[in-house]
């Protein structure tokens, strides 16, 4: 007679019964306990402090599951955090659903729940609410985690692509492609002689501390996928309006700027997990930059540009090194697919 594994997932563990019961309760809330979970109900209680609030999801099939920096359930959490962050919100609660492959070692399991939990701790947002369902072996790639989050809106902060006016400057809170380099990386078994390391974190402290001391900001967004490229392209379609950035003052790790290089990819167009960019006012920009570099995810923030004038269609330029200008165009698709 074969045993049965006790130290891996199985099938029955998504079957709704005593062993569903035993992986919510012996695996997953001690990690993520909280009274709002503690009551296993089939929706959270929340009693929030504003009638206005900001709500997002996100999906995460990061391969590999671990890597330099993070693993997939750090980066769940902090990619929701930051899109209520970027939102002008500061993060309350959230939900997580695991789809977890048979097979599937709890010790694994472990490690990625603790990174859940230590991630939503810092940044003072509880785990509320989830799901858990198995698949068959080869179904998931291990797992594949969902994430939605609340965030309470901030007072008196209204952003948006219609307060971006010609003369705004451009923010960036540290150098870019860290996270799409590291995962290319160490997914090809590269080895450099400063190891690549993902940006992966969570932004709500610097957000919330940049909204709360100026006025003068006007939008907001992460460059996730498609990189500084899309969210800057996004800017310029969203407002009619161009932008320019220099090519000096946008900050890329040298080590990240040679693996893009030896790879064929423009450090423009990698994701960051990490970054925000915020355009702002001229008159506010040297107060947010140094509201940025005193804070611990800002140290190598720098202001790399400014929103203009469109002459014809609304573009986004970068003033190069040796003082030529190019397009910087939207990206066409995923140059690195299984990123986040």
């Amino acid at each position: 007679m074969t045993k049965r594994r006790t130290d891996r997932i199985l099938l029955a563990h998504g079957g709704g019964g005593r062993l569903t019961d035993q992986l919510i309760r012996r695996h997953i809330l001690p990690q993520l306990k909280n009274d709002a979970l503690a009551e296993l109900g089939d929706s959270a209680k929340l009693d929030l402090s504003s009638a206005s609030v900001c709500f997002t999801t996100d999906s995460y099939v990061v391969k590999p599951l671990f890597f330099n920096g993070g693993d997939i359930g750090k980066l769940a959490v902090c990619g929701t955090i930051n899109d209520l962050a970027v939102a002008g919100s500061r993060p309350v609660a959230l939900t997580l659903s695991l789809i977890i492959e048979e097979g599937f070692e709890f010790a694994l399991l472990a490690k990625i729940l603790s990174g859940i939990g230590e991630a939503a701790r810092q940044s003072d947002a509880q785990i509320v609410a989830g799901d858990t369902k198995t698949v068959e072996s080869g179904a998931a790639e291990g797992i594949f985690i969902n994430t939605a989050g609340v965030g309470v809106r901030l007072p008196g902060v209204d952003l948006g692509f219609e307060k971006i006016t010609p003369g705004d400057r451009i923010i960036i809170n540290g150098t870019i492609g860290d996270h799409g380099m590291a995962i290319i990386s160490q997914r090809e078994g590269m080895e450099f002689q400063s190891r690549l390391r993902s940006d992966c974190a969570a932004l709500a402290g610097l957000t919330c501390r940049l909204l709360e001391s100026t006025n003068g900001i006007r939008f907001m967004r992460d460059p996730t996928r498609g990189g500084l490229a899309a969210a800057l392209n996004e800017i310029a379609a969203g407002t009619g309006l161009a932008v320019e950035i220099s090519e000096t003052d946008v900050p890329v790790d040298p080590t990240v700027r040679a693996a893009a290089e030896m790879l064929g990819f423009d450090p423009l167009t990698i994701a960051n997990e990490g970054k925000f960019v915020a355009v702002v006012s001229p008159e506010s920009a040297e107060q947010c930059l140094n509201i940025c570099k005193s804070h611990p995810l800002g140290g190598n923030a720098a202001i790399i540009g400014t929103v203009v004038q469109a002459s014809d269609v609304p573009t986004v330029e970068l003033m190069t090194e040796i003082g030529g200008r190019r397009i910087v165009p939207m990206p066409y698709g995923r140059e690195l697919p299984r990123i986040c």
